[in-house]
């Protein structure tokens, strides 16, 4: 099943991670090539035995960071770069972008269960890599940021982790990630509210509050980036998608 795939993947790409990085010293641009590389190993013999993507791609990058963590410090910013890597290498074999933003969000997720580092806080890092390797690769930064969100929530999940925490810190990270590269901030901050409303109910969070959360962390992010970037994402604020009016977390307690 689903589950032994991971589990597997995990301890070979944890193992094959510790024995390639030691000798690096810390995780510079030279490891993150080597993470490319090893992810990359993991997906390719996946693909010729027939195996299911979505659950090597997480497997991998939980082992990436397991591996990292018994070489170095695992920080928000080794998270983010394995995730950007694992696009990067991914991407460049021909594998399913969508499947790999969620494969490889959900596992990054995964991957603090160990770490001081909680799961809400890697959310960010986790969008804002996502987004950056799928710039690198040329790959739509809306559908990027919209099975981001949805790996992120369903990792998690799976955690028992705030997913309401974990949604607006993850649309943060899209936004902020999306003017980095100059890219669509309006359609990435659409993109996060509409996956945030769908995967509402399966994770047991009202729909106009999930959205609420997308949209607050597009805003914060917005906010940190410059006005234009508060222009695209204000354009937002009272609009109907998915037939949720959405408002930001203020506005939607009441508290004007």
């Amino acid at each position: 099943g689903t589950g032994d795939v991971v589990d597997t993947t995990v301890t070979v790409v944890r193992d094959s991670s510790v024995g390639a990085l030691k000798g690096l010293g810390s995780f510079s641009q030279e490891a993150m090539g080597t993470v490319k590389d090893i992810v990359v190993g993991a997906v390719q013999a996946a693909e010729e035995a027939g195996t299911e993507i979505g659950g090597v791609i997480k497997g991998s990058v939980i082992g990436v960071v397991q591996g990292v963590g018994e070489v170095t410090t695992v920080t928000a910013g080794v998270i983010s770069d394995t995730v950007r890597a694992a696009i990067r290498g991914t991407g460049d074999i021909g594998a399913d972008v969508g499947a790999l933003a969620r494969g490889t969000a959900a596992g990054a997720i995964s991957s603090t269960k160990d770490l001081a580092l909680g799961a809400e806080d890697a959310a960010f890092s986790i969008a804002r890599g996502a987004i950056g390797g799928a710039k690198d690769i040329g790959a739509d930064l809306v559908t990027t940021a919209k099975n981001t969100l949805q790996g992120t929530i369903r990792g998690v999940e799976e955690l028992g982790g705030d997913a309401a925490t974990a949604i607006q810190n993850t649309a943060r990270g899209l936004v902020r990630g999306t003017s980095e590269v100059g890219g669509d901030v309006g359609g990435v901050a659409r993109a996060a509210i509409e996956a945030a409303i769908e995967s509402a109910e399966s994770i047991g969070v009202k729909a106009g509050d999930a959205a609420s959360a997308a949209l607050t962390g597009a805003l914060e992010a917005a906010q940190e980036v410059g006005e234009s970037a508060v222009t695209a994402v204000r354009g937002i604020i009272g609009t109907t998608i998915k037939g949720v009016k959405v408002e930001p977390k203020r506005l939607a307690s009441g508290d004007e």
